[in-house]
């Protein structure tokens, strides 16, 4: 999932780093229930669990600023014609 973001468009690629961080969040669980029923010791627990926090800080940190800048992007709502007066109080239409 995050190797097909790298080459999507921004607005894309947010559906695509949420599912990633939510199957890594997945695999997380499964192999804490793997590591509490003594099915892996504590070596090859550590070995995969700290890889996968590190990748998930990282998806996230993405996933945060991929929004971070397209709600950035939002246009603002046009002004209306009061706003546009100008310093003389006349509409530019009435110029």
């Amino acid at each position: 999932m995050l190797a097909t973001a790298v080459f999507l468009p921004r607005e894309e690629k947010i559906p695509f780093v949420r599912a990633a961080i939510r199957k890594l969040d997945t695999i997380k669980i499964l192999l804490s229930i793997v590591w509490e029923t003594k099915a892996m010791d504590n070596k090859k627990y550590i070995a995969l669990s700290i890889p996968l926090e590190e990748i998930g800080r990282m998806a996230g940190g993405w996933y945060g600023q991929l929004t971070k800048q397209v709600s950035s992007r939002v246009e603002k709502p046009v002004s209306s014609n009061v706003e546009r007066q100008n310093s003389s109080g006349q509409r530019p239409e009435e110029k």
